[in-house]
């Protein structure tokens, strides 16, 4: 049962799964084990960002497709059902499925038409249309503010099982009051969990086999007689309405939707990033690595605190961790994950188990 809910693609490491079992553990009852607002939206910024950059791994790391309009995808998501929702005095759940469905609509067109330049461009060309694409996106986005509250983004209102002041029992359930937001944690969690063994499914189904062989040499998939330029832009519309589904699912947590928070490039950094440390054709690298990533980003700056007033006797060491300096540090533990994980971490922990074997054998 267990290997078929894993689409037979099981982490083939003790160490990897037992981070696993540690990090959906984590997620599973983040609401019972920390107390606060900052630890439960910490939680669920891992959730969405798990899907999300799984789905842009379905490009980079299983078909070698590199885009920088998947930002795009996930902003008009959350601006689909941020719209929606705002639009109207009385939010209903007919109102924001509508406003869905009608960002997944545009998101399939837009995907659609960019996979289509993979008939003429590769490569980095490839890569800078999908840019300039998603540039323009972003700049009309903050244009047109009647529609999309321009730089300052819209808040809405959410439906009322989801609103804070609603709660579902009288009682608390271990100490955890069972109110509208920890309904709406779980909406996002199991929403990310089924979308991630979606795409684990996928890329280990048939289709998925077409992908990765069109990344090892695409013009041996043509001499298989294998469209590729069919795959690639399937390829593109899955990862695009998965990246759409988790901007909704983030916009609907956050209750709010602005071109900072979706389309700014600064998320698109992030993705490559996450993809890069938690290794490249795994879809468990992206587990691993937005826990890590999402984990240093909030926790960093207060960690260094705390050890620069233990160091407040040695001023110079004292001064190199001081919180103000924690995008550097952060930036230090990017480069000695590269440095001794060039593979990603998954990739390492499968390649360790692999020799290890391998040696036994």
């Amino acid at each position: 049962m267990l290997i078929k809910l894993f689409s037979g693609d099981l982490p083939r490491s003790r160490v990897l799964s037992a981070l696993l079992l540690l990090i959906l553990a984590g997620l599973l009852l983040a609401p019972f084990l920390f107390s606060g607002a900052r630890p439960l939206n910490t939680a669920a910024t891992i959730c969405v960002y798990i899907v999300l950059v799984a789905s842009y791994d379905l490009l980079l790391g299983y078909t070698g497709i590199v885009s920088f309009a998947h930002t795009m995808f996930y902003g008009i998501g959350a601006y689909g059902i941020g719209i929606a929702l705002a639009s109207v005095d009385e939010p209903t759940w007919s109102v924001a499925l509508a406003g869905l469905g009608l960002a997944l609509l545009l998101t399939i067109v837009l995907a659609f038409v960019i996979g289509l330049f993979a008939l003429r461009v590769r490569a980095i060309f490839y890569a800078m249309i999908t840019l300039a694409v998603a540039s323009s996106f972003a700049v009309l986005a903050s244009q047109l503010s009647d529609f999309t509250g321009g730089e300052d983004g819209r808040t809405f209102s959410v439906p009322e099982l989801l609103s804070p002041g609603f709660s579902l029992v009288e009682n608390e359930v271990f100490g955890r009051a069972i109110d509208g937001k920890l309904i709406t944690y779980y909406i996002v969690f199991f929403g990310c969990l089924l979308l991630f063994l979606f795409l684990l499914r996928l890329v280990n189904s048939p289709f998925g086999r077409v992908l990765q062989a069109i990344r090892e040499n695409e013009f041996r998939a043509e001499a298989l007689g294998y469209r590729t330029v069919v795959y690639r832009i399937w390829a593109n519309v899955l990862a695009a309405v998965v990246a759409a589904l988790a901007g909704a699912l983030m916009a609907l947590w956050l209750r709010y939707v602005g071109p900072k928070t979706s389309l700014g490039f600064e998320v698109m950094t992030d993705i490559l990033l996450i993809v890069v440390i938690g290794g490249m054709g795994t879809m468990y690298g992206a587990v691993v690595g937005a826990a890590l990533f999402i984990l240093a980003q909030n926790y960093l700056k207060a960690l260094m605190g705390q050890a620069a007033g233990l160091l407040s006797g040695m001023p110079m060491l004292a001064a190199a961790v001081h919180p103000d300096r924690w995008m550097l540090w952060l930036g230090v533990l990017f480069i000695l994950s590269i440095y001794f994980f060039p593979i990603g971490i998954v990739g390492r922990l499968r390649l360790r188990r692999y020799l290890a074997r391998r040696s036994a054998g």
